[in-house]
């Protein structure tokens, strides 16, 4: 019998050209995410399964699929919706997609720095509103960012493909994380290593790249955010549970910090009603990744990650 191979939502169609031959393959055809009890009657029999960061990977999980699966392949490099530990105690292999997104998710978190701190967000409102507006010497100025700090909260290969944007338009670079990166990156960036109190206190701008974890759920909250400079700002491209969002929302009412760029959020695809009101904080639904030549680099990755495994061979990029 051949393998059944579930995809839980549309993905690049190179890469389901890549998974066809390999098994029965099931995709569905909602371009939505399934519900718990969708996703898991989806899933029932499979021998490997495609999922997508909105999807829950964990024993109900596990138990739905039965003890044919094999293969877990989240499209997505972060794993925080998938219990790794469950999946490994079961003998499922789960696997992810780092590499293929660095590039695009560094040039979206520069596009947030610069967003945010030239106001580009604001004035691109105050144009589409018909707004009178004149040039004048004061009108509409925001922060420049040659000298300036930035605070790069995990420097792996997007915080660190990140940095190097940054070092080119003139930024100064600190970074904290668990581990502390390799002399020559740290020379290549001139990077300083320091902890994370002395970078919320010295950056002008904090940048989050760490994974989401139970350590790191609230990294920023409203202790983290009172250690910022008042003209210092946030971005974040990571996960949204990183930041408390009702105390961002406070910090930037009582003007804490400057402003906010984030494009994700604690409740995904809700967003906290006070940032909506909030001028000086920029909004994006989760376009990190969102360029066609990178999203068929993550489908094509994941589809073969599951050929390998199916194959008996080892998967290109295992989570560990």
């Amino acid at each position: 019998m051949r393998p059944r191979i579930v995809v839980t939502r549309p993905i690049p169609a190179p890469a389901l050209d890549l998974l066809a031959p390999a098994g029965e393959l099931w995709v569905s055809a909602e371009d939505r995410p399934l519900s718990v009890t969708e996703l898991h009657e989806a899933v029932a029999g499979a021998d490997a399964v495609v999922t997508l960061l909105h999807d829950r990977v964990d024993d109900a999980f596990l138990d739905a699929a039965g003890p044919a699966l094999r293969v877990v392949a989240n499209v997505a490099v972060g794993v925080d919706n998938v219990d790794v530990d469950a999946c490994r105690a079961r003998g499922v292999v789960a696997t992810n997609t780092p590499g293929v997104l660095t590039e695009a998710t560094a040039d979206l978190a520069l596009a947030l720095i610069l967003m945010a701190t030239r106001r580009l967000g604001e004035a691109e409102r105050l144009v589409r509103r018909g707004e009178r507006w004149s040039w004048s010497m004061t009108f509409h100025l925001g922060r420049g960012l040659q000298g300036a700090t930035l605070g790069v909260v995990g420097l792996g290969q997007i915080g660190t493909a990140t940095a190097r944007r940054a070092r080119a338009l003139g930024m100064e670079i600190v970074y904290t994380g668990r581990r502390r990166a390799s002399p020559e990156v740290e020379q290549e960036l001139g990077a300083r290593f320091t902890t994370l109190d002395d970078l919320l206190r010295t950056s002008d701008v904090v940048s989050l790249h760490c994974p989401l974890t139970p350590e790191t759920h609230h990294l920023v909250d409203a202790d983290a955010l009172r250690a910022m400079k008042p003209s210092a700002f946030l971005v974040n491209t990571t996960r949204g549970p990183v930041v408390d969002e009702g105390a961002l929302v406070g910090a930037l009412r009582a003007g804490a910090i400057a402003g906010a760029g984030l494009d994700v959020f604690e409740r995904e695809p809700e967003v906290h009603p006070g940032l909506l009101e909030l001028e000086q904080v920029v909004l994006l639904p989760h376009l990190g990744s969102a360029t066609i030549e990178t999203r068929e680099a993550m489908g094509l990755l994941a589809a073969e990650n599951v050929v390998a495994v199916l194959r008996g061979h080892a998967p290109p990029t295992p989570v560990t």
